[in-house]
């Protein structure tokens, strides 16, 4: 429902963007620990919103206590005593009075909260009602409040804010209650009639007032749902301008017709599944256009993305262009490399593998090729974006699992061609939430079936009574000509985390467990050679069981290991524990996963639960993103998108879609954001982006 503004005007607008010294009750030592909030300007401390509400809608007189029941009262103290029980520990009552009567608030164990307490205080108490000789309010919520504040506090909505230890909520209130009311109505409404119209917008100076101090919780919710729609719009009009900006720079229109498809196709030795054919006619289709191709590749572990990318890649490279091919370590960029070569072996295609530590005087030999046109095709990691390294004529950028990679990586691999055609491929699937955030910009393929040859692993929890039995089952397998990987989360003993390392149980499982067994050792500390070198004697069967950090998590492909086991698995997201299943069941026999884990929460239950459960990768990732939330499962800060401050993608869907059919309809129309109306729009978009202007093209 529309209201109008009812804040007072007393400043200019440029007062915004004073600092908040200039607050009533802000010198320069509160100016300080403003600061280390992020609060430095008036603007800022009105964006700064409450992390919770106390509900003082209801304030109920001491008369109406029962017992059992939840009750919230205001009354004043009438006393503070501390006493001891028998067993030498300390009570303290505070006693504390209405008109109608008194009741004791009540710790155990906190001697500390004497000195909180003095008779005469105004209290707010919230807590659950008991009875010793007297009324109890057993260790209840409580503010201590000035009198001047009693009546603003009575029958309210009090918001409770993100503040460091030492500072105090109520005198934050008064300070922030003095920038709303002067302030609040400066605050430029960005959005057009229409929009707010249609979704029934607060205008911005109510939405502040109500997001800071509501006086109901309607109009709290009101208040919420429109700086929610303000902040992913914002959002998703950065991704509809850089869509659009993309898909108006002049790209490469290769030519892929019947003969160059068959090509392409006799390099492949196996029939394509459905699904990889809807996406290489997607891919090809992109290609074929004189529009830039940005298209990201969802698709399970082992589904079939590098034939895809290779089809792609061929194609490039039949119109004279070159590809590059960047993948996030150099155990996955040389394992790429290999395929590629396989696949390869009969065309004409030259192929470079461009790493790190490769020595000078080659490096400037390869660099020279590159340069020259010479190689075709380059696979790569971080070195690929180096300056060194330059193009001949790139038509064609893949990047596998993009989300090892930043935004800003990816745009300079793409700078290195006249417009390149990029294709990302991930085998993190990504909920549909995040697709429309983090990769609102990109249009989405997805591999949703898998080879016929590939049969899912079965996985089983295992608990630590249930290790012995585990270890016997490995032997087993083991004995039949199978390998194992066994996973732990620490590469050495930490005296911070009680968690098993992969050093130390190497030489455990050799010695103890695996006697008889060879078992080899992979981690993060290796330098480069040392692991390709034991990742080398696992492919050639010189080792039966490696023994590995988190670093086999992408990307490793032996056929012959049948068995996972994590250990810790608690300690492991789902997606990141569903990568590490996906290192088996690459060869034709059954594969297992053992998932060793005593998990100390429900959440961490819940997480090996779910993966005994399920093999999709799809289902897999939407748990996985409400479980953690979207903070821990893609950092959006590296993907180039400001931190949300008030939404929740997964609460808040909803109100996405909505500003975001919003943001593409409004860029539809005006492209550019040149319309008088749209102007504050644009100045919003690149105040909000001001460090990340290429993200956006604006």
């Amino acid at each position: 429902m529309l209201v109008t503004n009812t804040t007072t005007k007393t400043a200019s607008p440029s007062a915004l963007y004073q600092s908040v010294q200039y607050l009533k009750g802000v010198g320069p030592k509160r100016c300080e620990a403003f600061g280390k909030l992020g609060l430095h300007t008036i603007r800022d401390m009105l964006y700064y919103f409450p992390r919770d509400y106390k509900d003082r809608t209801r304030i109920q007189k001491i008369s109406e206590a029962r017992i059992g029941a939840e009750i919230t009262i205001q009354g004043r103290v009438l006393g503070v005593q501390t006493r001891m029980t028998r067993s030498r520990k300390s009570i303290l009552e505070v006693f504390v009075g209405d008109e109608t009567g008194t009741i004791a608030a009540t710790w155990f164990n906190q001697p500390f909260l004497t000195k909180k307490f003095h008779a005469g205080d105004t209290v707010f108490l919230h807590g659950k009602v008991g009875e010793y000789k007297y009324l109890q309010l057993l260790s209840p919520e409580y503010e201590i409040v000035q009198d001047a504040e009693i009546n603003t506090k009575e029958g309210s909505i009090v918001p409770v804010y993100p503040l460091t230890e030492h500072m105090n909520q109520a005198h934050f209130r008064k300070i922030m209650k003095e920038a709303v009311h002067h302030f609040a109505g400066y605050i430029d409404e960005i959005l057009p009639k229409e929009i707010m119209e249609r979704n029934q917008l607060l205008p911005i100076d109510n939405a502040i007032k109500n997001i800071h101090f509501p006086e109901t919780f309607e109009n709290l919710k009101n208040a919420r749902f429109r700086l929610v729609y303000d902040e992913l719009f914002t959002l998703e009009l950065a991704m509809a301008l850089r869509r659009r900006g993309i898909k108006e720079e002049k790209g490469i229109s290769f030519k892929i017709g019947a003969n160059v498809d068959t090509h392409i196709r006799n390099l492949i030795p196996f029939t394509l599944t459905k699904a990889q054919e809807r996406v290489i006619h997607e891919i090809a289709e992109d290609m074929r256009s004189p529009k830039p191709m940005n298209r990201l590749l969802q698709g399970d572990v082992g589904s079939g993305k590098t034939v895809v990318a290779i089809y792609a890649i061929l194609a490039a490279i039949a119109n004279g262009y070159q590809a590059a091919f960047m993948a996030p370590t150099e155990i996955l960029a040389k394992q790429h490399f290999q395929t590629m070569q396989k696949y390869l072996l009969h065309s004409h295609v030259r192929t470079h593998l461009l790493t790190g530590d490769t020595n000078s005087r080659q490096r400037k030999n390869d660099l020279d090729q590159i340069k020259t046109g010479q190689i075709d095709l380059v696979i790569g990691t971080h070195a690929l974006i180096e300056e060194t390294v330059q193009f001949n004529q790139l038509g064609l950028v893949v990047i596998d699992e993009q989300h090892k990679f930043g935004v800003v990586q990816r745009l300079k691999l793409k700078k290195k061609g006249p417009c390149p055609d990029v294709l990302i491929m991930t085998a993190t699937p990504i909920p549909r939430t995040l697709s429309l955030t983090v990769f609102g910009d990109l249009d989405i393929s997805i591999l949703d079936e898998m080879p016929p040859d590939r049969s899912p692993a079965k996985t089983v929890w295992v608990t630590q009574d249930r290790e012995k039995n585990a270890y016997d089952f490995i032997s087993g397998e083991i004995a039949k000509g199978r390998q194992v990987f066994i996973v732990y989360p620490l590469v050495e003993e930490s005296e911070f985390f009680d968690l098993k390392s992969a050093v130390t149980e190497a030489k455990r499982l050799q010695c103890d467990v695996f006697p008889t067994r060879r078992v080899g050792l992979l981690h993060g500390k290796m330098k480069s050679a040392e692991k390709d070198k034991v990742m080398m004697d696992f492919k050639e069967k010189r080792y039966d069981i490696l023994v590995s950090t988190i670093i086999i998590e992408v990307g490793i492909d032996i056929p012959n290991a049948s068995v996972m086991v994590i250990v810790h698995a608690e300690r492991f997201g789902l997606s990141q524990l569903h990568q590490l299943r996906g290192r088996i069941g690459r060869g034709s026999e059954q594969s297992y996963c053992l998932l060793f884990g005593n998990p100390n929460s429900s959440i961490s239950s819940e997480r090996l639960k779910i993966m005994t459960r399920t093999n999709d990768g799809f289902k897999i990732a939407e748990m996985d993103f409400r479980l953690r939330g979207p903070g821990e499962f893609f950092g959006t800060r590296q993907h180039g998108l400001p931190e949300l401050t008030i939404s929740d993608l997964l609460k808040d869907f909803p109100i996405l879609k909505k500003a975001r059919d919003d943001a593409f309809a409004l860029v539809s129309e005006d492209p550019q954001l040149t319309m008088d109306t749209h102007f504050k729009i644009r100045q919003r978009v690149l105040e909000t982006f001001k460090d990340r202007f290429e993200l956006i093209n604006v």
